[in-house]
């Protein structure tokens, strides 16, 4: 994370300082030095070519009338004033460039302070021109290094938080069929009625394995950013009618009524139909498992702007706040207890949130004491342009 640092000005050492006076003084000399030889090869040249002598006379004569003065008489009046000028600027140009380095090097310095493992400070210093630009490049690598290191930490914590928990999810019903499976192996039943009891608890634990392990590999797939999405136009409101009648009985067998709500007779839109059924029926499944003490499951469909939003809610016991933001992590359940008589995979809601990215949508949870709602926004197609926008309208308007 960054270092808020207050923008600060270099300060040089004592050491830098005596180091440039050094500079400007060695300068000052070896100009005035310059200085001379230049006036002496020029007295010398001229002084040598009678030619140039005289058309030097003729020329401060002919300034000397024009201007109605007598300072261009005098050579000291002109040579003197260029020099100094020009002392003075190579002067300016040589200590800037030497404080150019000293800065430079507070840089470096700044740098391999950085680079020892210091990934929470950042170059704090108010420069201008080129060297601005490069400490704000230089801050704005180290920024993604670090979310680069951050992100590497989250991927391998993710790693090991996935092998504890299939290990985990795994290792309990295993433990129970082995366990089963030792009674039966060592004829340690009284009765064929408890044989079929020792056989029947195997072999519910091992769809329950099962059940992990397709979820999981379904997970992993919908993950992979290549995985194909076999877009085609079909009607939401019909899509949805249908998984509502196909989840009828068991609704009905728990004292629940189902719902569904469109805005519109009709919405079509494009979308992996096989894969949108995966969230609904995961939608579902979550509230008969966790919306203890509810009566009605509700599906509201609407078209808002580009998008088809789908609200899926049920009016039993709600989430947590805390919960909500962790809802779709891979193996998070509200219960904590893990326990597979009430819970599922926790990988549930973890596919439906990756299904829904794949269609280039995003999905949230809200719950309050009323209603516990699952809110998914869709696009109607993919790569919108204003054509395809119109032909959707005329369809839907059939």
């Amino acid at each position: 994370m960054q270092n808020k640092e207050k923008k600060k000005r270099i300060t040089l050492t004592s050491k830098e300082v005596s180091e440039l006076l050094a500079e400007g003084i060695v300068t000052v000399i070896l100009l005035l030095l310059l200085n001379v030889a230049i006036v002496v090869l020029i007295s010398s040249v001229i002084e040598n070519s009678p030619s140039i002598n005289d058309a030097i006379w003729d020329t401060k004569e002919a300034l000397t009338y024009r201007l109605n003065t007598n300072f261009f008489r005098s050579g000291r009046n002109l040579i003197v004033p260029f020099f100094f000028l020009l002392d003075v600027l190579i002067l300016f140009w040589r200590l800037i460039r030497r404080y150019r380095q000293m800065q430079l090097r507070h840089i470096i310095s700044e740098l391999h302070y950085i680079a020892n493992g210091n990934y929470d400070h950042r170059i704090p210093f108010e420069l201008r021109g080129d060297l601005s630009r490069v400490v704000s490049s230089i801050n704005g690598l180290v920024d993604s290094t670090v979310t680069a290191i951050e992100e590497e930490r989250k991927i391998e914590q993710s790693k090991d938080e996935l092998i504890t928990n299939v290990s985990h999810d795994i290792r309990t019903p295993l433990t129970s069929i082995i366990g089963y499976l030792g009674l039966i192996e060592d004829g340690q039943y009284h009765s064929e009625e408890e044989l079929l009891k020792y056989t029947h608890t195997a072999y519910s634990k091992a769809k329950q394995m099962k059940s992990l392990v397709e979820n999981l590999f379904e997970y992993t797939k919908v993950r992979q950013p290549t995985v194909p999405v076999n877009m085609s136009q079909f009607d939401m409101v019909q899509l949805v009618e249908q998984l509502a009648a196909d989840f009828e009985l068991e609704a009905n067998n728990k004292g629940i009524e189902i719902q569904v709500l469109p805005k519109e007779n009709q919405l079509l839109m494009d979308g992996d139909t096989e894969k949108l059924v995966r969230v609904f029926n995961n939608l579902f499944t979550n509230a008969f498992k966790y919306g203890a003490g509810a009566t009605k499951i509700v599906v509201e469909i609407e078209k808002v702007g580009t998008e088809a939003v789908v609200v899926v809610k049920n009016n039993g016991a709600q989430i947590p706040q805390q919960s909500l933001d962790s809802l779709f992590d891979r193996f998070y359940r509200v219960e904590e207890s893990r326990n597979q008589a009430t819970g599922g995979t926790g990988l549930g809601l973890a596919i439906t949130q990756s299904i829904v990215a794949l269609h280039g949508g995003y999905i949230y949870a809200k719950s309050n004491p009323e209603w516990t709602s699952f809110i998914i926004h869709l696009p109607l197609v993919r790569n919108v342009n204003p054509q395809q926008l119109s032909n959707i309208d005329e369809k839907a308007n059939l």
